[in-house]
């Protein structure tokens, strides 16, 4: 039972192993010479204004929030999409899958609905 586990075993130590050798070679022969300018943040090319620890709006989680479930709907229905013909729910066959479909559907157009009407999709 536990001869089969062997390989995984040996791979995830493998891993582990190169992972933990490459960082410290790189550090090893990395040339290192800290200067002000070089410590410094730099995004975008432009130089950093004001602190790091402002506060954002709640729109930034909104829009964050918003992208992470239009995401989690493309992950759930791109496996749906290559099944769609072997699915038999209630003894329907491809109609339960449709239905099935339609009701997830229906309830993130519900959830997009709601935050469009509190106001979260208008920038301002």
């Amino acid at each position: 039972m536990l001869q089969s586990y062997v390989p995984l075993a040996l791979l995830i130590a493998f891993v582990v192993l190169n992972a933990a050798i490459m960082v410290a070679v790189s550090h090893l022969l990395s040339a290192s010479r800290p200067t002000p300018v070089k410590e410094r943040p730099y995004e975008s090319g432009m130089p950093p204004l004001g602190s790091a620890r402002e506060r954002f709006d709640v729109k930034f989680y909104l829009v964050a929030v918003l992208f992470i479930v239009f995401d989690i709907e493309v992950v759930f229905m791109l496996p749906w999409g290559v099944a769609f013909r072997q699915l038999d729910l209630l003894g329907l066959g491809m109609l339960g899958g449709l239905i099935e479909m339609g009701v997830f559907v229906v309830i993130l157009a519900v959830g997009y609905v709601y935050v469009w009407k509190r106001g979260a999709l208008q920038w301002s």
